[in-house]
């Protein structure tokens, strides 16, 4: 994957890792543009290539009264603006063969969830639009696996696909990342280190998951020394009244400390033999 092919990103010959970073729902106009502005000041002064996240539904929920979306298009439009406003390219993730198509005419990476990175069909679909596409690892997957979820998308003529590592299930109610799986994935492709998402507690008994967002610096320090493309972090400058993922979101008033952090490690790492 040739970063170079993502409309609109700067910064890919920095020589930093690059980073995909947002809230985890678009929840409106106003909080999508407030944490755009916020990353991209960042990011341009640390020179971190830059695409902005935020999913236009959220389709996997825990409960049936878990906040879902404002609205598809309503979102999508969203994000076209938070892409022409700051001139950032921008990030979903889709559900349905149909959602590709759609959300394909607004953004510029299609991210396939982990629990669908197997659905043939979606992944096809999201690959024959000829956006990038980001598959999320599933966390009953081996990194090894994620091999042919890469090969569905080369064999749909679509060369620009990413891995992203977002934990493995540890039980009922926790995820580990093993590092182990990056330098693997990384033979077969881009890869990304989901820090966020890999801090998650999934299967509450309240049914809203819980999260460990004390550690994300723990888990975004070594993946950095590991290696990695790339990092994927969800953030919210109230993650506590968040409407998705609040549990385990970074507030984003520690995002400029925790890039400083990460990019003087990726300087060390570079200067490896």
């Amino acid at each position: 994957m040739n970063l170079h092919n993502i409309p609109q990103i700067k910064n890919t010959d920095s020589g930093n890792f690059f980073l995909l970073a947002g809230p985890c729902a678009i929840e409106g106009e106003e909080m999508a543009l407030r944490i755009a502005e916020t990353i991209v000041k960042v990011t341009d002064r640390l020179q971190i290539p830059y695409i902005f996240k935020g999913s236009f539904k959220k389709a996997n929920r825990s409960r049936i009264d878990s906040f879902s979306g404002i609205g598809d298009e309503k979102a999508l439009k969203i994000l076209r603006k938070v892409s022409e406003t700051f001139g950032v390219p921008t990030v979903t993730d889709i559900h349905t063969n149909e959602d590709a198509a759609m959300a394909a005419e607004y953004v510029d990476v299609l991210q396939i969830p982990a629990f669908l990175v197997r659905q043939t069909d979606l992944v096809v679909a999201a690959a024959e639009t000829g956006k990038t596409v980001n598959l999320k690892k599933g966390q009953f997957m081996s990194p090894e696996s994620m091999k042919h979820a890469v090969q569905k998308v080369l064999d749909s003529h679509n060369e620009n696909v990413i891995v992203t590592d977002r934990g493995s299930m540890f039980g009922y109610q926790d995820m580990v990342v093993d590092f182990r799986g990056i330098p693997t994935m990384r033979q077969f492709a881009t890869t990304v280190l989901d820090v966020t998402h890999s801090l998650q507690q999934p299967n509450q008994t309240a049914g809203v998951t819980g999260g460990r967002p004390d550690m994300i610096e723990t888990i975004a320090r070594a993946g950095i020394a590991t290696g990695v493309d790339g990092i994927f972090i969800e953030t919210h400058f109230d993650p506590a009244n968040a409407k998705s993922d609040g549990a385990n979101m970074l507030d984003i008033k520690y995002f400029e400390g925790l890039m400083e952090n990460l990019t003087a490690i990726r300087k060390t790492i570079n200067g490896f033999k």
